[in-house]
């Protein structure tokens, strides 16, 4: 697990995710041409889920299906 500070919308939050989910989260960030914590912001925003954490490992999991046209 790699724990990364970050600050949305304005407030400082940790999140901690293996190494291979902040990859994707990168690459995704990378693809979409937005910084790193703006891509978790909005993932924030749209999220269904319990936390934070599952939040972005369930978006780098879509956005890997999609990758492979899943």
């Amino acid at each position: 697990m790699q724990k990364r500070s970050l600050t949305i919308a304005g407030h400082r939050t940790s999140l901690a995710l293996e190494a291979e989910f902040w990859a994707g989260l990168e690459a995704m960030s990378a693809e979409r041409n937005l910084p790193l914590a703006a891509l978790i912001r909005d993932i924030d925003e749209a999220r269904e889920e319990p936390n934070l954490s599952s939040a972005v490992r369930v978006a780098v999991l879509r956005w890997y299906q999609q990758q492979a046209g899943s």
